[in-house]
């Protein structure tokens, strides 16, 4: 976990952060000596929802002051409970003609400062309740004299509560949903290694091959350290397992009956990236369905509730039927609830989820390709056996260049030119394998290539290779009647020159570069001679002078390379030599 901050001290550090946040919606105000945010369109005449805790976990809580959310939020230092003179103040900014509830996750500093703020409200005739959750199931019954410990379940306990009192819900109603909802909820998190907390000198750090299961949102140890670290399918089993399997008597804490409807939050603690956090859920919902028969009706994922910048997570699943029956509001309600549009953070976890269809309804085939037929008097066709054999040798060549072009492109660029060429090469394999090149056709070969290219090939050299291939292709078809008057050296030297004319249009490259161009343009003018061997060793002088050249187009251009000191070749120019270098072995293979 990195140690570095753009502010390396907390001071002053909360109040920023808060005056920044605040600045997306004009409607809140933001009292600085008690970092209460709160909401000045609130309706008086509604429940007040008012929460808040240590900072360090933002978009919470003041991410979530606005309509149909919190009415006001209070701000403690990171990782630590607001005062009670903090938390009074927030009630007093939002008075209700209905009530006010606090609503706080299960810490010892917060259930005594906010309790103490809430005895004091109703001292000063405020109509005050509280609510404290706790839905971690990681520490178990025995665990703990003072319960489950709260993750970011109580930030769909917050939506809920708020889409109920800005529908207008009594007191009663909406404190009777709170609870309710709160006791269905069963959470833990796993986490990759720990936060740092800036102007902090040590923090616990996991090994590279560890990983933490049932950990808190303030760097607190897990429940467990697994070593080595589980796969992402076996981390996703682990989850549902603590959460969901009724008969551990440590921590069975709600049940699920067939029917009965769930709600699912992933809190991304900070550090994960969003790929990677999308690629979990989808794992959490095909296990959900697979091995609990639960398909959740509304799911929120994102930064519910971070622990500032820990690769770590939470899971919460809500018992949305079982919340119903013990409440006054019907499941429909309280998913109404969650659906209330705020103009909170909210609204980028959640998307819009009301009109329903099934996960199954969301996957859809691609579009059925015409089958393509090439007419024979537009086709180019040569000896089976050599066409397979060429392209065999040239595909097995780039394949096996792939971890030193990767290694280049690292250094020079982005990393992805010997993946992008090592997978294009072995679906053409693949291809070859399917007897592409059983009847010896050039044009099938080069409309295959052309699928696989703008299939499974993407970033710049993707492209340049799929107008290269469709160009050269069109060329050929063109061109036919040259074999006949000429030659086939002379036909592909006019198509491979008319590929790269044309492919000028959409890349400024040229000669100099330091791109592929540096080998495909002396390859074209090397086959103008008639003798492919010309082309090779042009292809070969190319890709071998990029190692002198300072890269003037692409991502290398940022890097600041000196040329002086020496470079890798091009991985692109390289990985182009390398191809046809295959292709003259696969040539002179079938001759000998």
């Amino acid at each position: 976990m990195s140690k570095r901050h753009l502010y390396p001290s907390p001071d002053g550090l909360v109040n920023k952060a808060i005056r920044g946040l605040i600045s997306y919606n004009p409607l809140l105000s933001f009292d600085e000596a008690n970092r209460v945010v709160f909401d000045t369109a609130y309706n008086k005449s509604n429940v007040s929802i008012v929460s808040g805790g240590g900072s360090g976990h933002e978009p919470a809580w003041s991410g979530y002051v606005g309509e149909n959310f919190l009415a006001a939020s209070v701000a403690g230092d990171i990782f630590a409970s607001p005062s009670t003179k903090q938390i009074l103040s927030a009630i007093d900014r939002v008075p209700s003609e209905k009530g006010t509830i606090l609503v706080i996750t299960n810490y010892t500093g917060d259930c005594l400062h906010f309790g103490l703020a809430n005895e004091k409200a109703i001292a000063k005739g405020h109509k005050c309740r509280m609510i404290i959750c706790g839905d971690d199931v990681s520490v178990g019954r025995k665990g703990s004299l003072v319960g489950r410990r709260g993750l970011a379940g109580q930030i769909g306990v917050l939506k809920i509560m708020g889409g109920a009192a800005g529908a207008g819900g009594s007191l009663d109603q909406v404190y009777d949903l709170g609870v309710a909802f709160s006791q269905q909820i069963v959470s833990i998190a796993a986490t990759l290694d720990h936060c740092h907390v800036p102007g902090r000198a040590e923090h616990a750090t996991l090994g590279t091959d560890e990983l933490e299961i049932g950990t808190g949102p303030h760097n607190e140890p897990g429940y467990r350290k697994l070593s080595p670290a589980p796969s992402a399918p076996e981390l996703a089993k682990q989850i549902l397992t603590y959460c969901l399997d009724e008969t551990d008597p440590e921590r069975g804490y709600v049940k699920f009956k067939a029917g009965d409807e769930a709600m699912l939050l992933i809190s991304n603690y900070g550090g994960i990236s969003h790929l990677e956090m999308a690629a979990f859920l989808d794992e959490l919902l095909e296990q959900l369905a697979s091995q609990w028969k639960l398909e959740p009706v509304r799911i929120a994922c994102g930064f519910l509730e971070t622990s500032l910048n820990a690769p770590a997570f939470s899971v919460s699943i809500v018992n949305v039927t079982a919340a119903a029956q013990n409440c006054s509001y019907s499941a429909d309600e309280i998913k109404s609830f969650f659906d209330a549009k705020t103009n909170t953070a909210w609204e980028s976890m959640t998307g819009s989820q009301a009109a329903r269809r099934s996960r199954a309804e969301q996957f859809v085939a691609p579009p059925q390709e015409p089958r393509k037929v090439i007419e024979e008097a537009k086709d180019l066709r040569i000896d089976p056996a050599l066409l397979d054999k060429m392209l065999r040798s040239a595909c097995n060549q780039l394949i096996a260049a792939e971890p030193d072009l990767t290694k280049w492109d690292t250094v020079m660029g982005d990393g992805d030119c010997g993946e992008t060429l090592k997978t294009g090469a072995s679906c053409l394999i693949a291809a070859l394998d399917r007897q592409l090149a059983a009847q010896g056709s050039v044009i099938a070969v080069l409309q295959e290539l052309e699928e696989i290219v703008e299939g499974k090939m993407g970033g710049t050299l993707g492209g340049i290779l799929g107008i290269f291939f469709v160009s050269l292709r069109t060329a050929l078809q063109e061109n036919l009647a040259i074999a006949q008057s000429a030659g086939l050296p002379k036909l592909w030297a006019t198509a491979v020159q008319s590929a790269l004319d044309n492919l000028t249009q959409y890349t400024p490259a040229k000669v100099g570069d330091r791109t592929v161009m540096d080998t495909l343009i002396p390859f074209a003018g090397g086959l103008r001679s008639g003798v492919f061997a010309d082309g090779v060793e042009a292809a070969i002088k190319g890709a071998e002078l990029t190692k002198t050249l300072k890269p003037r187009l692409g991502r290398a251009t940022y890097v600041g390379a000196d040329s002086s000191k020496g470079l890798p070749p091009d991985p692109g120019a390289w990985g182009a030599m390398v191809a046809i270098q295959g292709l003259q072995s696969g040539i002179t293979e079938v001759i000998s």
